[in-house]
């Protein structure tokens, strides 16, 4: 019922986007940490994210942590999930019983999978997308793979819902954006990339870390950053989303 993708950027940040014809699936598909991600996905089993996602933190790989799960579960005939572990590897299951078109793909720092999918080029665009963009920021990448997957038909029944996580070495998340239920949903994930530029990346560079608990940009560098993304949307001739809201 559903096609995602997982990514381990160059500077180690771990992305997982996810899209589907499924309520919320932003929502049930994801299980990320700082080093680690695991999408969960086809007939779900949500404990395959949460023990999976704590023992590859504590250091297991990922095939050796998905062959068990696969192996302990009844239920792995209708499982779909991939994931990547502290180490960089990663691993994927798709079940032989997951509704077709069903099945997954590991490349150069990713990997994609998917279940009732339009055919095999759903996961295979979106795999090549992601590969040929390396030069876009991370976030801007793993939508547009997403949206190369749509374009070959993504989930068979249609759209509904999609959601975007990123960790950059936090047990807490850098940036997570859902739409739950929307006629378009990745094109509202990129909409909602788009505000986040406006303030909220800049104040994230801010936020306190394990490492910096206080935090460490101050709130001049802050400030200052989000005055340089309003004076470069300025100079394209487009408007923040907050002063269109002003304006209606």
């Amino acid at each position: 019922m559903t096609y995602s993708l997982i990514a381990k950027d160059t500077d180690g940040s771990i992305g997982l986007i996810v899209a589907s014809k499924f309520f919320a699936c932003g929502a049930v598909v994801p299980f990320v940490s700082g080093t680690v991600a695991v999408a969960s996905q086809a007939f779900c089993n949500p404990i395959w994210g949460t023990e999976g996602r704590a023992r590859l933190m504590a250091g297991e790989t990922a095939s050796q942590v998905l062959e068990d799960l696969a192996a302990r579960d009844e239920g792995r005939a209708i499982r779909q999930a991939h994931m990547v572990d502290a180490h960089g590897g990663f691993a994927a299951h798709t079940g032989e019983d997951c509704v077709g078109w069903a099945g997954h793909i590991i490349g150069d720092g990713h990997s994609a999978a998917g279940n009732m999918l339009a055919g095999p080029r759903v996961i295979e665009a979106t795999s090549q997308s992601y590969l040929a963009n390396a030069a876009l920021p991370f976030a801007e990448r793993l939508i547009t793979a997403m949206v190369a997957g749509e374009r070959e038909g993504g989930d068979k029944r249609g759209r509904q819902a999609a959601g975007l996580i990123i960790h950059r070495g936090e047990h807490h998340p850098w940036l997570d954006l859902r739409a739950d239920d929307h006629a378009d949903p990745l094109a509202e994930l990129a909409r909602l990339w788009d505000v986040a530029q406006e303030r909220y990346v800049h104040f994230a560079k801010g936020m306190p870390s394990a490492e910096r608990f206080s935090g460490y940009p101050t709130r001049d560098v802050i400030d200052a950053g989000i005055a340089a993304a309003e004076a470069l949307r300025k100079s394209e001739g487009r408007q923040s989303r907050s002063q269109a809201v002003e304006l209606e």
